[in-house]
């Protein structure tokens, strides 16, 4: 038995989340990393986690708001990284197509066991 896991992206299923947003998912015991896809227009809607996250954009941008009163607004574009500490409420739209790496600890169990609906039935996807 191995001590170490080995993934190559393009074999890792593609899970659709809307009509908008798929990803892919590697998950450790105590970090998950992510292939997040957002089409242009994509909503990501206000939401708090106590994960903490690190994202990396491939390709695109994306904006956020962050705060429960949305007024920071930050754009992240291919080669940059956001930190959102634990429980920051945030919200994202991709300002064009988009690959962004998310990276959580703990790793979402929501998204594990996909009870994420604010994803899911997000308006505008």
């Amino acid at each position: 038995m191995s001590l170490v896991s080995f993934y190559r992206w393009d074999d890792l299923e593609r899970e659709r989340v809307n009509d908008l947003l798929d990803r892919r998912l590697i998950t450790g015991e105590r970090v998950m990393l992510a292939h997040v896809y957002l089409k242009k227009g994509c909503i990501v809607p206000k939401h708090r986690h106590v994960n903490e996250q690190i994202t990396y954009v491939l390709e695109g941008a994306l904006r956020f708001w962050i705060g429960e009163d949305e007024r920071e607004e930050v754009i992240v574009h291919a080669g940059e990284v956001l930190h959102i500490p634990s429980n920051v409420p945030h919200k994202a739209e991709a300002l064009e197509d988009t690959l962004d790496v998310d990276i959580f600890s703990p790793p979402r169990q929501d998204w594990l066991d996909k009870t994420d609906d604010y994803l899911r039935s997000s308006p505008g996807n």
